[in-house]
């Protein structure tokens, strides 16, 4: 360690107390010493105008945070964006262990500031020049051969910290410039941060990958438009007695529009993610369509179908020739420290806490007494609240029957939950709202209505051009166990997504 550098950044901090006129601030704290460290950053387009910061706490915090201004005043967007602790730590002469601390809560709050300044004031030139010929898991013709599409310029890719993202950003770096974002999303104190992947843990995981591939890496604080545009909704939905997908509006109105404007911010003519999906159709002047992966256990195109031909026009999915043991052995040849790490499986901001316990301290849906009935209104019991059911649940009604009983319906209003028969649970008939087709309706030929369900055979009822519709009618071939108010219903043509639209009742037949 030098303590000579150290000492002049700590008895003569660059940048405390300054703010830079037009910078972005954001704030990191909560570490060993509950130290805090308040950053702000200027950018003018491309560059780093200005840097400043409020310290509170130990001196290595003040040090570290006068380091950081240093080494990212007057810096390129792209520069800046590849500090992170041990760059810190280097101006500072090294630091112990015990210090090392202060320079990852410089670096965190660095890196938000960044961010945010970046997000409003970045303007990246594009470049041109051609990528690699590798596949990318689009097509541009529907077919199974994975044709190249020989993009241009650098891609911002989507990371997460876990395998998935990491590989994509691999393959993505190995044909061109490419560079990475990770968006912070929740926080919550009754959340577990390490399986959680879009608390704060989650975005220093995955910067800290990023910069070992040698990337760039951009930090986008989105805690507020993702409590307005996805768990506002998650909880209205359990109130009025629905099972809404939050994922869906995530992924189709916030989370991928957000990283999409930002690649335009950065330069990058496309945006590519972790998702098992591909693309086709991506001549046709109304834009690709989603086309479901090779790995048919983790494609995730159900939970992309709200995204506009528009938005998939300037996506690309590495991922979606390759199943998951070949991306793991991808990873494990890289050197990728994730290779092995576990699949997040929770929604995100349920990680370590329940649904019951979510909507109670986030939405105030507390227990409320109901009745659970039969399909002709016949009291069989009482429930804590119609909140805790799914339609087509058949474990933990707390109902003694002869034969196994379903959850059919919930009514947010009353409380009441009806249950009823395997038989009585079956529908022909779905009815969705404020549907989307991409493509005439005449082209659905299934549909799947939960995310983990086989495509059925269905039809749309009538005449449907492209475009949006307030309702449509969907006529079910092979009838569905149960379709569950508020989730989405995802409209295919064989393998292709054509349109999308909320469950809004079940019909049984």
């Amino acid at each position: 360690m030098d303590a000579l550098a150290f000492e002049h950044h700590l008895t003569s901090p660059q940048g405390r107390g300054h703010r830079p006129e037009g910078s972005h601030g954001a704030t990191a704290g909560g570490y060993a010493c509950c130290d805090e460290i308040t950053f702000s950053v200027a950018v003018d387009r491309d560059r780093v105008s200005g840097a400043g910061f409020e310290a509170h706490g130990c001196g290595a915090t003040t040090a570290a945070a006068s380091a950081a201004v240093t080494l990212v005043r007057g810096a390129g967007v792209l520069d800046a964006a590849r500090i992170g602790p041990w760059e810190i730590a280097g101006e500072l002469g090294g630091l112990s262990p015990a210090k090392l601390h202060a320079a990852e809560l410089a670096a965190d709050a660095l890196a938000r500031a960044l961010g945010a300044a970046v997000r409003a004031d970045g303007s990246l030139p594009a470049t041109g020049g051609t990528g690699g010929t590798g596949d990318t898991g689009d097509t541009g013709t529907g077919t199974a051969s994975g044709a190249s599409t020989g993009t241009t310029g650098p891609t911002l890719v989507a990371m997460s910290g876990g395998v998935d993202s990491a590989v994509a950003a691999h393959l993505c770096a190995q044909r061109g410039p490419a560079m990475a974002v990770t968006l912070e999303l929740w926080s919550d104190s009754e959340n577990d941060a390490e399986t959680s992947c879009c608390s704060a843990t989650a975005v220093a995981q995955a910067r800290s990958l990023a910069h070992s591939m040698g990337m760039a890496h951009f930090t986008i604080d989105l805690r507020d438009e993702f409590r307005a545009g996805v768990v506002d909704p998650f909880i209205a939905g359990y109130a009025a007695g629905e099972t809404p997908n939050p994922c869906v509006g995530c992924n189709g109105h916030v989370r991928l529009d957000a990283m999409l404007a930002l690649a335009e911010r950065l330069g990058c003519e496309t945006l590519a993610t972790g998702h098992y999906a591909r693309t086709a159709e991506r001549d046709d002047q109304r834009g690709p369509l989603l086309r479901a992966a090779v790995d048919a256990a983790k494609d995730q195109t159900y939970m992309l179908a709200a995204l506009s031909p528009r938005s998939l026009a300037r996506m690309r999915f590495p991922l979606g020739e390759l199943r998951k043991p070949e991306v793991r052995q991808i990873a494990a040849d890289a050197g990728l420290p994730v290779a092995a790490k576990v699949d997040s499986q929770d929604l995100c901001f349920l990680a370590g806490t329940t649904r019951a316990r979510f909507l109670e301290r986030h939405g105030g849906i507390t227990a409320r007494t109901g009745e659970i009935v039969n399909t002709t209104g016949g009291v069989l019991g009482g429930h804590e609240g119609q909140h805790r059911f799914t339609v087509g649940q058949r474990r933990g009604i707390g109902i003694q029957s002869a034969e196994p009983l379903y959850v059919l319906r919930k009514d947010g209003d009353s409380g009441r939950v009806t249950v009823g028969t395997s038989a009585e649970l079956r529908a022909d008939r779905v009815q969705i709202r404020a549907a989307r087709l991409h493509r005439a309706g005449a082209r659905v030929d299934s549909v799947k209505l939960r995310y983990r369900q086989r495509p059925l055979r269905a039809r749309l009822v009538g005449h449907a051009e492209a475009g949006r519709h307030r309702s449509l009618a969907i006529e079910l071939q092979d009838p569905a166990d149960g379709a569950a108010p508020g989730q989405l219903a995802c409209l295919m043509d064989g393998e292709l997504v054509v349109g999308w639209g909320t469950i809004d009742q079940p019909a049984a037949s």
